[in-house]
């Protein structure tokens, strides 16, 4: 069965709406051609974590992230949604196809187990997973003369996984999974463990005082990423700044007080996401 072009990108919007909590407050704020083409990069994006994210057995998501790539390499020939709503925004923006590709590298670090001994391990998977991700979006977005463009973009996404890591320390170690690089955790005398609470141990603070060290690390990466928003137009900096806004503003609820992600997955009210958004449409700080 054929799939329109304007049923495929409609689907992507249905997804985004439904599953992109954070992204979705920035990608309202594009117009409707940016927003279409976001949403189907989201869209695809969401396939790919949901597969390293599943509880399919590893092979089997290999399998998977196998086909997905298959799958890019012939988009014209796909009549998911997904794919042709990516293929038809391709045509339409600079959209750098490759950098699923390294989204893909990333998700299969998740599957295999990689473990991180130093940050610039860590750094090595952020980029694959969010700085693909802030690549993708900059295609969509376009920018004025910029030689270091994809450069800040690829920071901003590692910003914002910095914040993803410190916020879902808990969550990932239930899933057997630790991003946190053996260094620091070696330098703060960290050993993570979740008690009988369901609560992170952290019985002589090291834990609150690696977050808290985390925290200015990551915000100079946002300061660097940020760079960026100049040589957007305005509604794409207003997406831009919004999406980081959001993330920023949990990250120093975070860092105000490490406790509060010993337990729970933090995250922002709507009211709250919703207020960062207009502020970035205005061009005001958040």
């Amino acid at each position: 069965m054929t799939t329109t072009i304007e049923d495929a990108y409609a689907y992507c919007a249905q997804v985004t709406k439904e599953q992109a909590r954070n992204f979705h407050y920035g990608i309202r704020l594009l117009p409707p051609d940016k927003r279409a083409a976001l949403c189907a990069v989201y869209a695809l994006a969401r396939i790919v974590d949901d597969i390293g994210d599943g509880d399919l057995p590893a092979e089997e998501k290999l399998a998977g992230l196998a086909g997905v790539r298959k799958s890019l390499g012939d988009l014209g020939a796909s009549t998911d949604p997904v794919y042709v709503a990516v293929a038809d925004a391709a045509r339409r923006y600079p959209i750098p196809l490759g950098a699923f590709e390294e989204l893909l590298d990333g998700v299969e670090m998740d599957v295999t187990g990689r473990h991180y001994v130093r940050f610039e391990d860590l750094v090595e998977y952020c980029r694959c997973v969010a700085g693909s991700v802030g690549r993708l979006c900059l295609g969509v977005f376009g920018s004025r003369p910029e030689p270091e463009a994809a450069t800040y973009a690829d920071q901003l996404g590692i910003a914002l996984q910095q914040t993803n890591i410190l916020r879902d320390i808990r969550e990932d170690l239930l899933n057997g999974r630790v991003y946190l690089p053996k260094e620091d955790l070696d330098r703060f005398g960290v050993e993570l463990a979740v008690g009988e609470d369901g609560r992170l141990q952290d019985p002589e603070g090291g834990l609150t005082a690696l977050v808290h060290d985390a925290a200015a690390r990551a915000r100079d990466w946002y300061g660097d990423g940020l760079r960026l928003v100049p040589s957007l137009d305005r509604r794409s900096a207003a997406c831009c700044t919004a999406m980081s806004g959001i993330y920023r503003t949990l990250l120093d609820r975070i860092d105000e007080q490490p406790s509060r992600v010993f337990d729970r997955r933090l995250s922002l009210s709507g009211r709250e996401k919703a207020v960062v958004a207009v502020r970035a449409l205005l061009g005001s700080p958040r």
